[in-house]
């Protein structure tokens, strides 16, 4: 097995799939004695809901995934029994309150209009490539810091400088995931002698503890002086230190406890929606059929609302995009794999014996390439299958209004090193006219008012192998504007569905067309 993933290591999550496919869906993995892995891996659906569900009190994440993922904290991603409850409580609380949702859909179409649209305007403009990975994420990594902490780091311009914190966000994925495949004892001789990849996420927290310890200090000082006004009067960050107050004051110190939460909302709203949105684009790339159906059914719903913001309400009529949203989300999951460390011995329906020396990896990347889940045709994109994407929607309906996405051959396409399914070298757009905006859920609404755009993708392996596409996705934006024709514009609206997952696999896509 150890043989076999270091010559697939380009290729994991694809390798780890075949072999499951193989082994009629669960195999056990033990590495050297000295390294003491001991991993299950499945995809068998009622393995999955026993221990997700049906007995999710024996199988928490355990120790050694804390291990792993310590730069989390406390935070809902690497906590535990009570803590993960009131986690769980909190943000549920805050994600179902109706001024978040109001706050949010505010948040996502001000960086639309403001961030996104100008900054692919500028490229369209220049006739210019442009990483949409790169770009999704610091449009997220901004709306995410928007939200929580009343506070945009405006990381998203045209000229999309090096900026330390951004890299240190990539730094800490790529740690984490080598982590995750490295024998606990080479990593933490790393970590000790501060050198390889450790020293890089060392580097990465220092700069990433700094920002929010530093927001965080200006903010409280901000509340302290401030009255709430009525244009202000939701915030997240207020609840927040409320909720720390009353929830959480047996959890040691709340300043670090709060850091934890604001981690792992940040780093969950940047990386996971980008992937998102980066492998949506991909198959929709890919699918010109199903972009046509996301166009009409745009032309159909929001045509007498062209130029103006997109509500909840309204996107909610979009039940084939939800549809194309599910799909995509089904063959790229931005977390591909889920652990669990059970705490008692245990016997799982597909009857393998497990006991708290054995890690248990639930992969749904896999899960999503199984025949036997889906069918014989579950390679296929078909949003028919499944017919809240608040914030996805907003920026997919407004690209795809905008523009249609071809993929161009000979672009090498594959996975990155991540513990979130992206592209390593990102999605790469080239822009060569006025109109190119771009925002995925918001950013397609606002992109197909006033241009076309055609992306040609340059070919495609799919080798699911980390969380990042390797060499990313090139496209070129040409928008010889001649417009309008009625059959111009039917077609207009239906491209607002471009890609949204940004997950695994090379990928280049160049061109975005002007339609005739």
């Amino acid at each position: 097995m150890i043989p076999g993933m270091l010559v697939n290591s380009h290729r994991m999550f694809d390798y780890v799939t075949e072999g499951l496919i193989e082994t009629g869906g669960t195999f056990r993995w033990k590495g050297l004695w000295f390294a003491k892995m001991d991993i299950l891996l499945t995809t068998d659906p009622l393995d999955v809901q026993h221990v997700l569900c049906i007995n999710f009190k024996n199988y928490p994440k355990g120790d050694k995934f804390y291990k792993i993922f310590d730069i989390f904290g406390d935070g809902i991603f690497s906590s535990d029994g009570e803590l993960w409850e009131i986690h769980r409580k909190v943000l549920t609380s805050l994600l179902n309150h109706t001024k978040y949702k109001s706050l949010l859909e505010t948040v996502i179409w001000d960086k639309v209009e403001k961030g996104l649209l100008p900054v692919l305007d500028f490229f369209s403009k220049q006739g210019m490539e442009v990483d949409m990975q790169e770009v999704f994420e610091r449009f997220n990594f901004d709306a995410t810091c928007n939200i929580l902490l009343d506070n945009d780091p405006e990381t998203l311009s045209a000229d999309l400088p090096c900026i330390p914190l951004v890299k240190a966000f990539s730094h800490a994925e790529e740690a984490i995931l080598h982590r995750h495949v490295r024998p606990l004892i080479l990593w933490k001789l790393q970590q000790f002698l501060g050198i390889g990849n450790e020293k890089k996420l060392s580097d990465a927290m220092k700069t990433i503890d700094d920002f929010i310890y530093k927001l965080l200090a200006k903010k409280q000082s901000e509340y302290n002086t401030m009255t709430c006004g009525p244009e202000k009067s939701f915030l997240v960050l207020p609840t927040l230190l409320r909720d720390i107050k009353d929830r959480y004051s047996n959890f040691g110190d709340p300043n670090k406890l709060l850091r934890d939460i604001l981690f792992n909302f940040i780093a969950a709203g940047r990386d996971t929606l980008s992937s998102a949105l980066i492998w949506f684009f991909y198959n929709l790339a890919r699918n010109p059929v199903v972009e046509d159906k996301i166009l009409e059914e745009l032309y159909t719903h929001l045509e007498d609302k062209v130029g103006e913001r997109w509500n909840a309400k309204e996107l909610s009529k979009l039940k084939y995009l939800h549809g194309a949203l599910c799909e995509s989300l089904r063959l790229f999951p931005p977390v591909p794999i889920n652990h669990k460390c059970p705490i008692q011995p245990d016997i799982l329906p597909s009857g393998h014996r497990v006991d708290k020396h054995t890690q248990i990896a639930l992969s749904f990347y896999s899960m999503g390439r199984m025949k036997s889940i889906w069918g014989e045709d579950c390679m296929e994109f078909k949003p028919e299958r499944d017919t809240s994407f608040s914030q996805l929607k907003i920026v997919l309906a407004t690209i795809i209004y905008r523009y249609h996405i071809e993929l161009v051959e000979g672009h090498p396409v594959l996975p990155a090193d991540s513990m979130v399914l992206q592209m390593k070298h990102g999605l790469k757009d080239g822009f060569d006219d006025d109109y190119a905006k771009f925002n995925v859920l918001q950013v397609l609404l606002t992109y197909f008012q006033s241009s076309e755009t055609i992306i040609d993708l340059k070919s495609a392996h799919t080798d699911i192998a980390r969380a990042v596409i390797h060499h990313g996705i090139t496209t070129d934006l040409n928008n010889n504007v001649t417009l309008p024709q009625v059959h111009s514009r039917v077609l207009k609206y239906m491209m607002v569905m471009i890609r949204l997952i940004e997950m695994i696999g090379k990928i280049e896509m160049i061109g975005f067309v002007e339609r005739d």
